[in-house]
């Protein structure tokens, strides 16, 4: 096997294609006949991975093509692999079980795999320095170090540059520095840097190192490009460089190496003061910005504006303070810049800085910039000021806008509004909206008061805020100020939308004073809203030369007759004409009226009339003329109108009346005129004349019959009235006067009945003898109908018809001679139609028949005659006559037999049915049936089967149906044929009619059989369709099994294999039975049925053996493996345990263990919990029954439970039943449980509890929980074991400790008294540790603790106490180890105090080494500076004074204290921070035992000078 590798696709402009030698691919022996199945590529890594079929994995170098590494990982096959690019591993999946490996490179092994096992340290290199792997320094050291001393600069700069960082050292930079250049040649130096380069990117130093001698030659544009190019790391030493050259790349620099403060002095530098907040705020750098806007206040005011601008804008909140650096640029009188700073200050107008917005309103208007504040109030960005103090300021200033926007009190408004006359009128106007309604009004007053300078903008306001102040309210001021044009124009700017009648008046009283009466008379025509009656007698009382205004009034509000007393007596009467021609002619007859009460010229009130015309209304007129017995003055003007053409009824009523009243020819009026009303003259002429009034009426054409039958009936106008009747052919008037009219009590009036009585002689005898109209007679026969005269219309009726005249042979006067005989009278109605043949048969012999009159023979007889051939020459109608005839026997007499006569003597096939549809009704369906064969009509079919079902007529019909079906192939006909042959047994012709052609529904008939327990003929019918279930089911009632089941087998669905198993199962058919058995319990639905019945009738046996045999079965499920195990929890539970192992996988598990638990089978079950990871369930049956426990099962379980609760009570079943295995338990459930609720647990089981478990606490004590740290030190107590109870106080102090400590005192041993001290001093009890060490006499201990103390009080008290007891070593060992805290004097006053002159000795000598130390440090600090550097340190110091360093602020993060100077390192440490060691005086690991919090301020340890000892 060989390996290529080629480069595919490159472009060939860019040189030739990657291309190596084919490779050998080692193969291990073992797999000689093994080959690849997928190469993967780690783009990553240049690296090839090659997987193979017997699961070798082979890593190749794409580079140079070796084998790198190679190794078996699986002995199965990777069907599909997967590259990751982000880690360059491959992924693979098995065949058989689906693994996945995960294979990738191993960069920490590779390289010394390389070296060491494959030796080739070629490849070592080249991959260490392409990937950057560790594992190969000594052999880029050892080729470098032969590279150099073969001076090959340039080969050895290339392995340096390949080497990743294992060469790329300070070391390396010098060597090559050290290297003298050769002439001509570049320096070895600039040749490493510019390979370097060309690997890629330079670190900290060596970018360092190549910056100094590029900017030394000022060639700062290469250091540009190399940035550009990210070449170069950059650092705060490189941006140190580079800044005295080019701030902006400093700038670069300090940026990408996040050197916050020198990006900073970069910015100040450049004047980017607005670039310094955002960058501070987004890399969280803080520093102290109110000394740089101090500095900048002076030097750069616009930088200060632009740096404060950023810092109260930043996106955290305000950096500084606002209102301090506020006043910092007012005190340098700078009002512009703090009005620009203010304003980004304050821009988000919150509530707190009322006072700044006032201040920065106050500093505008006061500083002379008004109009600053005006524009800033103007836009509206701050609102939380003090507006009275801001308004007087502006006030002050002569703004007299702005201070009443900003005064709320009436008199300030007041005081302002005197310069109204300099105000915008369109702001006094907008003003007014923000006061309230008193406001208002008292400013409008105190503006009126001042003259009429100001009415035209109080009219503004008037108008536009008419509806907030009240128009009333208006009114008022406007007429106390007496200005009534000002009132005038308001008005009529709000009287066309207002609906106050108030408004109205006034307007209309103010034009009328102003002179404006067409505005006066506009309103008064227009206006609804005023009050007339007022307006009326303001104009009346006005007299106005012009009386248009009050015409209108009285005109639209009906004060017409006073307008015309009004204008008649100031001698107007010009305007009464116009009025009534031009303003309302409708109301000429008031006008008239009135001229007729007040004594006027007729002439004129004519020439009114005249000139008025045909627009005065004529009713009315002519009623008041009535009234005023003036109606003859009216006929010139009426005839005037009639002759224009006028078709008015009032105009011809008008001039009828005249007419009649004169007597000039008035029946010809009444009778040729077209256009009077005949209800108005009718009455007029009843007093006169009735004949007059009767042509009146009748000339009303219906409209008044009334009136006209009552002045006929009154005169005994009966004649007339009879032939009015007879022409009308109304029958509504006819029953008006035929119809009886009953008094009170039920009496007809006697004089009425004889009126009707004799209007009926007349009609009779006259109106309709002379009438030759049919129509005229007709309505009024329908008329005597209708009032109910029967008597009198048969007398008319026989008069007209059978004694001879033009309505003889009339079909509809002898249809209604027969029904009027029929309704009146019976008798007649026979010899009627023998006498009568042209009349509607049908429609008689209907009504004969029907309820109300039940004349059967007659209608018969109509029948009957009219079927006769003289009478009905059409075939058919005779048949159908005939039928009806049948109908009224078989329907209203019930004769069947008289029908049966009939239908023999007609013998017609549609009588025949008819009497068999009767016979059908009455429940005769033998003679039904024969009657329907000699009809051969099979229509009714249906009813016929269902009669002789219901009747058990089954031989009879079958003769019916044969004949129905010649004609008929319909289901029911073959269905009931069917049916019948069964019911007679007749199955040689079932099977035959079966077999043959039919479109019976068997599966009907046949079910219907079955239902019936016809199993015989049901056979037959369930064969002939290949019904094999019902067939089985015959089979079973005909007891025959053997050929159930062979129909079961055919059927092959469950419910018939359960029907048939079931009827083998109870005629102990067992081997039948379990045939179908094993095809039923296929189906997990019926497996219930199945074992309920076996169960039910006792065959436990047989059903054990029916589902072991169903284990076989080719689709065994589920349900049978489950059910067969619940049977043998039953009936055989020595077999329960091996079939749950061996079918676990096949049961329903639930099912199972219920059954296993009520037969009490509590090992099957939990195992069962356990295969079903039911631990939960199989701990709590452990527990809970002793024969199912099992100890490594129950351990087992019971870390997977997941109920946590379970595992506390596994503890007490544990601590109750298996004490001696609790050790176990707990060291399995040590990472499950919490061990303070464990011991708790302990504590209630009782002491014997906490000592069994006491190994588990000890292994759980690393948790260091208190409940667990408690109980052990109370049973280290009680054991007295001193020294484990000790460790266990270093290790574990989460517990009680100062109770443990006061336990311990009174300890009757001494180390337990010792650790009750140390607790006392582990929590900082200093004089309760020391005094239970003095009582025990441990004076080391009580040193150390007032040492560890550091209080000077307590380590004194010791000293004193060592004095008092004589203890002078105790006394000089205090000394040596409170060194630090120990003041001089107290050492010395108790030495001699004492005698212990030699004791305080040492403590003396340290004490002046330290002070002369520290006076020699100060010697050094304030010394003054030598000659030729005072300049220099003078001019440092002036720097250092205003902040800045070289030229720029100097900025540190954060305002704390700089380190000490130089030589002095640390400072006090800490007290407290070393460990306690109580073995001995000298602490561990500090030079002369002193303690860590001993450091000397110069840096030297707090113990004696080196050169002393004790």
């Amino acid at each position: 096997h060989r390996l290529f590798v080629m480069e595919v696709g490159r472009d060939p402009s860019k040189g030739a294609p990657h291309r190596i030698p084919p490779t050998q691919i080692p193969v291990p022996p073992e797999a000689a006949s093994d080959f690849p199945v997928s190469l993967v590529i780690d783009a990553k890594n240049d690296v090839a991975f090659l997987l193979t079929k017997a699961g070798f994995v082979y890593m190749f170098d794409i580079h140079s093509g070796k084998t790198m590494f190679r190794t078996r990982i699986t002995q199965e096959t990777m069907f599909v692999t997967c590259a990751q690019a982000s880690t360059g591993a491959v992924f693979g999946i098995t065949v058989r079980t689906g693994r996945v490996y995960r294979v990738g490179l191993n960069g920490a092994n590779l390289i010394p795999y390389i070296v060491n096992t494959l030796r080739d340290n070629d490849l070592a290199i080249k991959v260490a320095g392409r990937l950057g792997l560790p594992g190969a320094e000594h052999l880029y050291t050892q080729q470098f170090e032969a590279l150099m001393g073969a001076g090959q600069v340039k080969e050895a700069a290339q392995l340096v540059a390949s080497s990743g960082s294992a060469l790329r050292t300070p070391q390396t930079i010098a060597r090559f520095q050290q290297i003298p250049a050769e002439p001509g040649a570049p320096q070895p130096v600039f040749q490493y840097f510019s390979t370097l380069l060309e690997h890629g990117k330079l670190n900290e130093q060596e970018s360092i190192e190549l910056a100094k001698p590029v900017l030394q030659q000022g060639r700062p544009q290469l250091m540009e490009k190399w940035l550009k190019d990210d070449k170069l790391h950059c650092s705060e030493a490189l941006g140190d460089l580079i800044m005295p050259h080019d701030t902006a790349m400093a700038l670069s620099v300090y940026l990408r190496s996040e050197t916050h403060a020198k990006a900073i002095q970069c910015f100040v530098q450049r004047g980017e003061y607005d670039k310094i907040v955002p960058y501070s705020t987004s890399v969280g750098y803080s520093m102290d910005y109110s000394s740089m806007l101090s500095q900048l206040l002076f030097s750069n005011p616009q930088g200060a504006l632009d740096l404060a601008k950023g810092l109260v804008s930043a996106d955290g909140g305000p950096l500084i303070d606002i209102q301090a650096t506020a006043e910092a640029f007012l005190s340098s009188n700078r009002v512009q810049e703090t009005t620009a700073f203010l304003l980004e200050a304050l821009k988000d107008n919150k509530e707190e800085h009322a006072y700044l917005q006032t201040k920065l309103l106050e500093i505008n208007l006061i500083g002379g910039a008004p109009q600053v504040a005006d524009a800033i109030m103007q836009n509206g960005i701050l609102t939380h000021y003090d507006r009275a103090h801001i308004g007087k300021l502006c006030e002050r200033a002569g703004m007299w806008q702005r201070a009443a926007e900003h005064y709320s009190d009436i008199n300030d408004i007041k005081r302002v509004f005197k310069n109204s006359h300099q105000m915008n009128p369109e702001f006094v106007v907008t003003y007014f909206g923000k006061l309230n309604r008193e406001q208002s009004i008292a400013l409008l007053k105190d503006m009126m008061s001042r003259g009429p300078s100001n009415m035209q903008v109080c009219v503004e306001v008037a108008k536009k805020y008419n509806d907030e102040l009240g128009s009333e309210e208006l009114v008022k001021v406007f007429e106390n100020a007496k200005a009534t044009e000002g009132l005038y124009y308001y008005l009529g700017a709000v009287v066309n939308f207002s609906e106050d009648p108030v408004v109205h008046f006034k307007y209309i009283q103010s034009a009328c004073m102003l002179g404006q009466f067409k505005e006066a008379e506009r309103v008064c025509r227009d206006s609804n809203i005023y009050k007339p009656e007022q307006v009326k007698e303001y104009l009346k009382n006005a007299k106005l030369p012009d009386p248009r205004p009050l015409i209108h009034v009285c005109d639209r509000y009906d004060f017409v007759d006073e307008l015309t007393e009004y204008l008649y007596l100031n001698s107007l009467l010009q305007y009464v004409e116009v009025y009534v021609t031009k303003v309302s002619p409708a109301k000429t007859p008031q006008v008239v009226g009135k001229l007729f009460d007040l004594g006027a010229n007729e002439d004129f009130t004519k020439r009114i009339l005249m000139a008025v015309g045909t627009a005065c209304p004529v009713e009315e007129m002519v009623e008041i003329a009535e009234m005023r017995n003036r109606l003859r003055m009216l006929q010139p003007w009426l005839e005037a109108r009639v002759a224009t053409g006028s078709t008015e009824p009032g105009t011809h009523n008008s001039l009828g009346k005249i007419y009649i009243q004169m007597n000039k020819d008035p029946k010809a009026f009444l009778t040729n005129n077209m256009f009077y009303e005949p209800k108005v003259l009718g009455p007029f002429c009843e007093s006169l004349d009735p004949s007059l009034a009767f042509v009146a009426y009748k000339k009303g054409a219906g409209e008044c019959d009334d009136e006209l039958i009552k002045i006929s009936f009154t005169h005994g106008l009966f004649r007339d009235l009879a032939r009015y009747l007879v022409e009308r052919q109304d029958l509504e008037l006819w029953a008006k006067v035929l119809t009886k009219e009953e008094g009170e009590e039920g009496d007809i009036d006697a004089e009425k009945e004889s009126q009707r009585r004799q209007l009926i002689d007349q009609v009779v005898e006259w109106a309709l003898p002379e009438s030759e109209s049919a129509d005229e007679v007709s309505c009024t026969v329908k008329a005597f109908m209708a009032a109910d005269l029967p008597g009198e219309l048969i007398v008319l009726l026989e008069r007209i018809i059978l004694q001879g005249s033009d309505f003889s042979d009339n079909k509809n006067l002898q249809n209604l001679l027969i029904l009027t005989a029929i309704r009146a009278d019976h008798t007649k109605v026979a010899s009627y139609i023998d006498q009568l043949d042209n009349f509607d048969a049908k429609d008689i012999a209907l009504i004969c028949v029907s309820e109300s009159h039940m004349l059967y023979e007659e209608a018969f007889t109509i029948y009957v005659k009219f079927a006769k051939p003289e009478h009905t020459t059409d075939k058919e109608e005779q048949i159908e006559m005939q039928v009806l005839a049948m109908g009224v026997l078989v329907d209203y007499m019930k004769d069947l037999d008289r029908a049966k006569t009939f239908a023999n003597q007609v013998d017609e096939k549609p009588v025949w049915s008819k009497l068999g549809n009767a016979q059908l009704e009455e429940k005769m369906a033998a003679d039904a049936i024969l009657s329907f064969i000699s009809a051969e009509d099979a229509s009714e079919y249906v009813r016929v089967c269902a009669e002789a079902n219901e009747a058990e007529i089954y031989a009879e019909v079958i003769p019916f149906l044969k004949m129905a079906r010649k004609n008929l192939q319909e289901n029911l006909l073959d269905t009931e044929l069917i049916y019948a042959y069964a019911k007679t047994n007749n199955l040689t012709d079932l099977e035959k009619f079966v077999n043959g052609p039919n479109v019976a529904n068997i599966q009907n008939i046949g079910d219907r059989c079955f239902s019936e327990g016809l199993y015989n003929a049901s056979k037959i019918l369930f064969k002939s369709i290949n019904n094999n279930s019902k067939l089985a089911l015959c089979h079973i009632h005909l007891e025959e099994y053997r050929e159930a089941v062979a129909a079961a087998s055919l059927a092959n669905n469950v419910s018939t294999w359960k029907q048939v198993c079931f009827a083998c199962l109870k005629a102990s058919e067992f081997r039948l039975a379990a045939t179908c058995g094993l095809e039923v319990i296929k189906y997990p639905d019926h497996v219930d049925d199945v074992v309920t019945t076996y169960s039910d009738l006792g065959h436990f046996d047989h059903l054990v053996s029916l589902f072991e045999q169903g284990l076989g079965l080719e689709d065994a499920h589920i349900g049978i493996f489950t059910e067969l195990g619940i049977l043998y929890t039953k009936h055989v539970p020595e077999k329960v345990m091996e079939h749950c192992k061996v079918f676990f996988s096949k049961l329903n598990v639930s099912k199972v263990v219920r059954a296993c638990e009520r037969a009490r089978l509590f090992k099957p079950a939990v195992y069962l919990y356990m295969q079903d990871k039911q631990a939960d369930s199989a701990v709590k049956t452990m527990s809970e029954h002793s024969s199912a426990f099992d100890n490594d099962l129950f351990l087992d379980a019971i870390v997977k439970v997941r109920n946590a609760e379970i595992m506390y009570k596994a503890v007490s079943f544990y601590l109750t039943m298996h004490p001696m295995l609790f050790t176990r338990l707990m060291e399995v459930l040590e990472d499950h449980v919490d061990h303070s609720r464990v011991v708790n647990q302990l504590r209630r089981t009782g002491d014997w509890a906490l000592q069994l478990g006491q190994a588990y606490m000890k292994t759980v004590q690393k948790e260091n929980l208190s409940a667990v740290n408690e109980a052990l030190n109370e049973l280290y107590i009680e054991d007295e074991d001193y020294e484990s109870l000790r460790k266990s106080i270093d290790k574990f102090q989460n517990f009680n400790m100062i109770a443990l400590a006061s336990k311990l005192a009174t300890h009757e041993l001494l180390e337990f008294r010792r650790i009750s001290a140390y607790v006392y001093r582990c929590n900082k009890k200093w004089s309760q540790s020391i005094e239970l060490s003095k009582n025990d006499r441990m004076w080391k201990d009580c040193i150390d603790t007032a040492n560890e103390s550091a209080d000077e009080e307590t380590i004194e008290d010791l000293l004193r106490f060592f004095c008092e007891t004589s203890e002078k070593e105790c006394f000089c060992a205090a000394l040596y180890t409170c060194f630090s805290h120990v003041r001089p004097d107290v050492a010395i006053e108790l030495g001699w105090l004492n005698g212990y002159h030699h004791f305080i000795m040492p403590f003396l000598v340290q004490n002046m080494r330290q002070t002369y130390e520290r006076l020699q440090v100060l010697e050094k600090r304030t010394q003054p500076p030598k000659e030729e550097d005072a300049q220099d340190q003078i001019a440092q110091t002036y720097g250092q004074l205003g902040g800045f360093g070289n030229g720029m602020l100097m900025l540190e993060n954060g305002g704390g204290m700089g380190g000490m100077p130089g030589g002095m390192p640390g400072g006090m440490m800490p007290p407290g921070q070393g460990g306690i060691d109580m073995s001995g005086f000298g602490q561990a690991g500090m030079p002369n035992g002193m303690p860590p919090g001993g450091m000397m301020p110069n840096g030297m340890p707090g113990g004696m000078p080196p050169n002393m000892s004790m």
